[in-house]
């Protein structure tokens, strides 16, 4: 397979293309690459490849590292893991790579991933996935996050199906700074791209380009004719209302600060200069937009940026015809604190969330009375406690106790900030009503209370089962969420319990969020990497609703009420007979594991629950919790602490109990590096009803 040689960005009267060249390539070696950074001239630069896995190839004439099909066979895995870096601040990784392969959309491409793996933790984090083909190197942008702890980027290429199958990377590199950031010196463009137009396209500006037949200016970062910009030359306009876009690698990490850049304005018969943010989804906002060009200088633009989710800047230019002058851009650069006479104080999702445990949060009640009580419910066989850990505080609409029809509570909660997108999600239970429509509901209501508009309300829902909603929304002004429980008649009032309740920023269905949290597993898709010694009637099952015996097992899964978790159906098994589920491999490392789960173990006939530690190497398992018997019809939360320096699987064994009354069920598993402490709630603590908490170190 023939990978192309070096990136440099170049002129074409069309269209900003990536082509490779030897002297980009002999200029990348004579400089000293910063930590991290590697361009495979003539090493790896301390990137090694696993050993337990395909070796990478450095090329034979260097420029890039491969693996491919000639001597791997589908499936297979090659795995580059760097020294030990640190990024105490803010810092952008560029991936510059290509998977090729064979004619055609095979079933099963072949797969680049990238993860940050952290000393003290015995996961990877997954930072970034491809898979699509592509015939030219494609550049990868990923903002990394200040931190003080020692980290390594491990790249694993995974082939696909295709007898010609390949995946090269070209070069990786690690800098001080944010990816949307750029003075376009540097051959990549920092990532951005020119979206294509037949007439009017971004273009390099100054070195020795000069086929604008405009006059334009030298570069602002040298302030000479050696450096480098981007301008857009309306000469080529066909058509009204031409409009050329340079549209910046996607944010990674949640940002918000001041958003600055250099600009020069031509207009003879008028051209617009906007700045734009999209989002996963592809909807677009306007931060800023240019007046008065004045002198032909190049003049500092500072806009206030926010991205708390991924978002792309886009620079574009809108023509009126040919004689529309050009428009340069330099120096782009950005800054987390707040630009001049800038002062808004930015969203907190703390804030304006609540899971109940201590108090209402930033919640309240309507003056004239309090209609949601907060509540707690002491586990037991008939009535479910609350979502967050089935021992703790949730807020409870006991309708059956209001003295007219028609009443109505109502729980604000804080202040949000005009036309920005929210995510709200909340759990629900409803029970006593005959008829479920319209017993809670979701208003937005502005500041002053006139205008309300219902986003959301209950249809039909299963009873007693903590439920989860999840609404997006957006709307120009200032606004705050109200959720109203109701009760149409004296004839049919019955208990709204309500409870972790979240608002984010973004949308609730933005791809982004689409790939699992690291060392998290909800078995809404799959089971994760876990695995079992074998498979039957016998072993955990996937499944979602109530199980099929009466009077034993969940009614839902604890994620959303109505997605997946793991179970054994008592049915299908003898008493005391085993059915035991495996994590994958996870590393060892010095410090804490926090290991949080939620198991459900409901049924006369209830047996055992059994967590257990098995090293690398060790015949013997170690235990680390167990619980015997009928717990709760609640789902309860599980806190496991333990430490281990060596490789380790965790086990799940559930025991099959004396009768067919003996279903049990485990949801939401996550691994975390360090102490549970901080995960204990505090009134759990004081109520007598706190979770056994198990600390073993091996």
């Amino acid at each position: 397979m023939l990978f192309r040689s070096v990136l440099l960005a170049v002129q074409d009267p069309a269209r900003i293309e990536t082509r490779f060249v030897s002297t980009a390539l002999q200029l990348a070696s004579t400089l000293d690459l910063p930590a991290g950074s590697c361009t495979f001239e003539e090493n790896t630069c301390g990137f090694d490849s696993v050993f337990e896995f395909l070796p990478w190839i450095l090329n034979e004439e260097g420029h890039y590292i491969y693996v491919d099909t000639s001597f791997a066979k589908q499936g297979e895995k090659a795995v580059l893991l760097s020294p030990d870096l640190q990024a105490e601040e803010w810092s952008c990784l560029r991936l510059v790579y290509q998977i090729a392969t064979s004619s055609g959309s095979p079933s099963d491409p072949s797969r680049l991933n990238l993860y940050m793996r952290f000393e003290d933790e015995s996961f990877d984090r997954l930072l970034w996935s491809a898979k699509n083909p592509s015939d030219s190197w494609l550049i990868a942008s990923l903002d990394l996050q200040n931190t003080s702890k020692k980290f390594k980027i491990l790249i694993a290429g995974v082939l696909g199906h295709g007898n010609t199958s390949s995946i090269a990377l070209f070069e990786i590199k690690m800098t001080t700074g944010y990816c949307i950031e750029c003075d376009f010196e540097e051959n990549h463009l920092c990532g951005f791209v020119n979206h294509w137009n037949p007439n009017v396209n971004w273009f390099v500006g100054g070195g020795n380009m000069r086929n604008s037949q405009s006059a334009l200016p030298q570069d602002h970062t040298f302030k000479s004719e050696l450096g480098h910009y981007m301008y857009v030359d309306s000469v080529y306009i066909k058509h009204f209302q031409e409009v050329a876009q340079l549209i910046s690698p996607m944010t990674t990490a949640p940002m918000s600060g001041c958003l600055s850049f250099y600009y020069q304005l031509q207009q003879r018969n008028g051209n617009i200069f906007s700045v734009y943010t999209r989002d996963a989804a592809g909807l677009y906002e306007e931060i800023w937009k240019a007046g008065d060009p004045g002198n032909a200088v190049w003049n500092l633009a500072e806009v206030e940026f926010s991205a708390p989710y991924p978002k792309e800047v886009i620079f574009e230019v809108a023509f009126n015809g040919p004689k529309g002058g050009y428009v340069a851009l330099d120096d782009i650069s950005f800054s987390p604190v707040h630009c001049q006479n800038q002062t808004e104080r930015p969203f907190s999702a703390l804030e304006a969330s609540c899971n109940f445990e201590e108090d209402l949060c930033n919640f309240y009640q309507d003056k004239e009375g309090s209609g949601w009580t907060r509540v707690k419910v002491k586990p037991n066989m008939y009535r479910a406690g609350d979502h967050t850990s089935g021992l703790g505080y949730f807020l409870l609409a006991n309708t059956k106790l209001t003295s007219q029809p028609g009443y109505i509570g109502r729980l604000y909660g804080p202040s949000l900030r005009g036309n920005l997108q929210y995510c709200l999600r909340f759990y629900y239970a409803i029970s006593g009503f005959l008829k479920m429509s319209d017993t809670l509901a979701v208003y937005i209501f502005e500041e002053n209370h006139v205008v309300q508009d219902k986003i959301w309300s209950v249809l039909e829902s299963p009873r007693g089962v903590w439920m989860q909603a999840e609404i997006t929304f957006r709307k120009p002004m200032p606004t705050k969420v109200v959720f109203m429980s109701l009760c149409k008649s004296l004839w049919d009032c019955g208990l709204v319990a309500l409870d972790d309740i979240t608002i984010e920023l973004g949308s609730c269905w933005s791809p982004e969020k689409l790939l699992p949290p690291p060392g998290e597993c909800t078995f809404e898709q799959d089971e994760c990497v876990f695995t079992q010694e074998r498979r039957n009637r016998s072993s955990w099952q996937r499944r979602r609703g109530e199980t099929p015996t009466s009077y034993t097992g969940p009614k839902g899964d604890h994620t959303t009420g109505v997605g997946y978790y793991m179970y054994i159906e008592a049915s299908h098994l003898v008493y005391g007979q085993k059915a035991r589920l495996l994590s994958g491999p996870l590393r060892g490392v010095t410090g804490k594991h926090c290991l949080t789960f939620f198991y459900h173990m409901y049924g006369a006939g209830t047996g055992l629950l059994n967590v257990y530690l098995k090293k690398e190497g060790d015949s013997e398992e170690s235990l680390l919790w167990r619980r015997r018997g009928e717990q709760s019809i609640s789902w309860l939360r599980a806190l496991i602490e333990y430490s281990c320096e060596r490789q380790h699987q965790i086990i799940f064994e559930a025991i099959r109990g004396v009768s067919v009354r003996s279903d049990i069920a485990i949801d939401d598993i996550k691994f975390q590096a360090g102490s549970c402490a901080e995960m204990e709630d505090k009134s759990q603590q004081s109520s007598g009803y706190s979770e056994d908490l198990n600390e073993i170190e091996y």
